[in-house]
């Protein structure tokens, strides 16, 4: 498998700043919002998104809790048969019945994934949901687009998007694998 560098820490700073300047136009009122990660790279990236608004709205807190998704549905290989989806320890006892929620993704590939999320959000009574995605790859299956997006990459479908994302690797970086054909005859 190769891989290559598609886009750099500053770069991915510039458009996570255009991502929060366009949530705040879609979120004026930050009063009641909950920032839901889906872990894994979901979660610092809402991180990263909630720093940038807490600075546009000049607040000092966006309450934030993360999903456990079991199921990569948008990864190469399936992890377990069907969607499993969890509210990790931390963000238990977070209520967001009647709340403005913001559900942050890293990769919005075939779309299972935030479709798993979004109706475990619209069951425990989210009043509003918007959702943001770094990468949308522009092949969804299912009927959903993020709200926000912060770029949009048609890749071939053997390519895989790879987030990196602090504290889960060193830099925050996107790199596209590639599978070489000795890669795809040896699986």
């Amino acid at each position: 498998m190769t891989e290559q560098a598609f886009y750099r820490t500053d770069e991915l700073d510039a458009v996570i700043a255009r991502m929060a300047r366009e949530i705040a136009c879609l979120i004026p009122d930050p009063a009641g919002l909950v920032v839901v990660g889906v872990l894994r790279r979901g979660a610092p990236l809402a991180d990263r998104l909630c720093e940038r608004l807490r600075e546009l709205w000049s607040i000092e807190r966006i309450e934030r809790v993360d999903l456990d998704i079991k199921r990569y549905a948008d990864d190469l290989t399936l992890l377990f048969p069907q969607t499993r989806l969890r509210e990790t320890q931390a963000g238990q006892g977070v209520d967001v019945a009647g709340r403005t929620v913001l559900l942050v993704d890293d990769v919005l590939y075939h779309g299972h994934s935030l479709l798993r999320a979004i109706g475990w959000l619209a069951h425990h009574g989210a009043a509003t949901l918007r959702t943001a995605v770094l990468v949308d790859r522009g092949c969804a299956r299912l009927p959903l687009k993020a709200d926000v997006t912060g770029l949009r990459l048609e890749v071939a479908p053997l390519q895989i998007v790879d987030v990196q994302v602090p504290p889960y690797e060193p830099v925050f970086e996107i790199r596209i694998n590639r599978r070489e054909d000795s890669d795809v005859r040896q699986s």
